[in-house]
């Protein structure tokens, strides 16, 4: 059986790493703040270095914030003994950055998926995820066991950078629809509706969807304790935007939520972008 290896332990990463460890596999996990990898004591083995955990184990997922962990982490492993390897990055980052990782782990003869996901924090736990891959397709099949544990399909969308891109595509989407819900529901509030009954008027009609269904509650309780972080969504319009999304939308769904985060609002749940659009009325 093979060895698996997960780094980075975030709101996402967590139950991610959670549920291979239930699963049975034989697990090691390293995250930077060590008190993230404390509950994997008991039935996994906990790493202070990343280059331990590599180096025993076979199958190496990263989950990471942005380019730069990103950077910084591969940095560490590509000097290591790393032929025959594979390495799964689940992190949303640019194309020029995975394409790069991509580049330097098979100049060492290991391998390399790209394997961003669409779900936030529930599906996350609930191990319901969609996982967008990029990579050939021997390398998918041998991930595709610890992939299935976290999430409910495995979308395989090409070579190396499909799956970014992918992920790139859908964020663009979600962003205008969250920062479209959220002006409807102002709108609707102007207006003398009640953001419930508004809130079910959408979900019971065709305009409804997973994306308004999950954010209801929040909405409803008017507290956005962060699912997906506003500033995360930010980085991803960027990130788009970088990638060859030069449309209509994307310069004001760019600012909008830019002027959230200035505002103070970055760390609450995406559709937190309401609190900001409240301050424009």
């Amino acid at each position: 059986m093979e060895k698996i290896g997960f780094i980075g332990l975030g709101n996402m990463g967590h139950p991610m790493a959670k549920n291979i460890e239930k699963a049975g596999f034989p697990l090691s996990v390293y995250n930077r703040s060590v008190e993230k990898a404390k509950d994997f004591e008991e039935k996994s083995t906990v790493y202070t270095q990343v280059k331990d955990l590599v180096q025993n184990s076979d199958v190496i997922f990263t989950m990471l914030t942005n380019d730069s962990a990103v950077k910084a982490v591969y940095e560490e492993i590509i000097p290591l003994n790393i032929q025959g390897k594979l390495f799964v990055d689940m992190s949303t980052i640019s194309l020029e950055a995975s394409a790069a990782t991509s580049a330097a782990l098979k100049i060492k003869e290991a391998s390399f998926i790209d394997a961003p996901v669409a779900g936030s924090t529930q599906p996350a736990q609930e191990g319901t995820l969609i996982i967008m891959a990029g990579g050939e397709e021997k390398d998918i099949q041998r991930a595709m066991p610890y992939l299935l544990k976290m999430g409910k399909s495995v979308k395989h969308l090409g070579e190396n950078g499909k799956g970014i891109a992918g992920k790139l595509s859908i964020n663009y989407f979600l962003s205008a629809i969250y920062q479209g819900l959220a002006e409807t529901v102002l709108l609707a509030g102007k207006l003398g509706i009640e953001r419930s009954d508004m809130l079910e008027i959408i979900n019971e009609s065709a305009s409804g969807s997973g994306a308004t269904k999950v954010k209801t509650p929040l909405l409803t309780a008017d507290k956005y304790a962060p699912a997906f972080a506003l500033d995360l969504m930010l980085k991803d319009i960027r990130l788009a935007k970088d990638a060859g999304a030069d449309y209509p939308l994307s310069e004001t769904l760019i600012q909008t939520y830019q002027n959230a985060h200035n505002t103070g609002f970055g760390q609450d749940d995406v559709i937190g972008i309401i609190n900001y659009l409240k301050t424009i009325e």
